[in-house]
């Protein structure tokens, strides 16, 4: 249930977005293509501040945001390096000192190209994981960690949706490294069921009963990596600076739910699958 409802806010809030601000997440100039230019001022500005000079270069419609106290960043549609000079040049005059910290263009047929890419990793990344696992266990552990791996990426992409935050490259290499996490740590539990069949032999002991003592010996290992590998994530999150803020998040974010679905989702699909088929049989 409480998987259902994550699932549910997900993709109910990336409908949201789709309806309410055009488009379902906050993609950057990576997948949109566009002029990204991080700015960081002498004095204190407000965005209406920097925007009325936009205007003047008949950038109106550019997305400008507070990334720090005196840093800003500008993302608009993409422009000649005159263009750019110029609005630096008049923003230096008007705010009282401006210093250019990056600038970066990138046009939309690769930032199409990027996309597609992006979703065609993530398509083979599947396909390779169901392949080893189908090889080293079963198909229906294969589709079940596959289920939850996906769990992760929607409720991971939910709460960016939410929160609105930029989704770039650094983005997709998060959500490949959150699969990656948790399927580690489900193959851990999968490997431990396995083994606690071999042990009940013949004995009469419903499969659910050895997924659940399979889930209860690694619970304590499956915790206590999660937590060793957060602090490093919140520590990166806090110190390590606005380049790698939000792909910190997406990682803090993705962890937890991928220590959540590797002990309660993966093994719960496959033990009532299997139930399934013995009450078939």
């Amino acid at each position: 249930m409480i998987s259902a409802v994550l699932i549910t806010v997900s993709i109910g809030t990336m409908v949201f977005n789709w309806t309410a601000k055009g488009s379902a997440m906050n993609f950057g100039i990576d997948f949109t293509g566009g002029a990204l230019i991080l700015l960081r001022f002498d004095n204190e500005v407000s965005t209406s501040q920097v925007r009325d000079i936009l205007v003047k270069h008949g950038l109106g419609k550019a997305v400008i945001q507070k990334t720090g106290k005196k840093d800003i960043s500008i993302r608009t549609e993409p422009i000649e390096d005159e263009t750019r000079v110029a609005l630096i040049s008049d923003l230096d005059k008007d705010l009282g000192g401006v210093e250019l910290l990056e600038a970066d263009v990138i046009g939309p047929v690769i930032g199409k190209e990027l996309r597609t890419q992006a979703i065609l990793a993530l398509i083979i990344a599947s396909v390779l994981m169901i392949i080893y696992i189908t090889f080293r266990f079963e198909f229906k552990y294969a589709v079940s960690a596959i289920c939850a791996l996906y769990h992760d990426a929607i409720v991971t992409t939910g709460v960016i949706a939410l929160l609105w935050r930029d989704v770039d490259t650094p983005f997709v290499a998060a959500i490949l490294t959150i699969l990656g996490y948790s399927i580690n740590a489900t193959i851990v539990i999968f490997d431990r069921i396995r083994e606690n069949i071999k042990k009940a032999g013949a004995k009469k002991i419903s499969f659910a009963e050895v997924a659940n003592s399979g889930v209860s010996q690694t619970i304590a290992r499956s915790v206590n990596t999660a937590l060793t590998t957060l602090f490093m994530v919140l520590m990166l999150l806090l110190f390590g600076g606005i380049t790698i803020r939000d792909f910190a998040l997406v990682l803090l974010i993705g962890f937890v739910t991928g220590t959540y679905s590797s002990i309660f989702i993966a093994p719960s699909i496959v033990a009532v699958w299997k139930s399934w088929e013995i009450g078939r049989g």
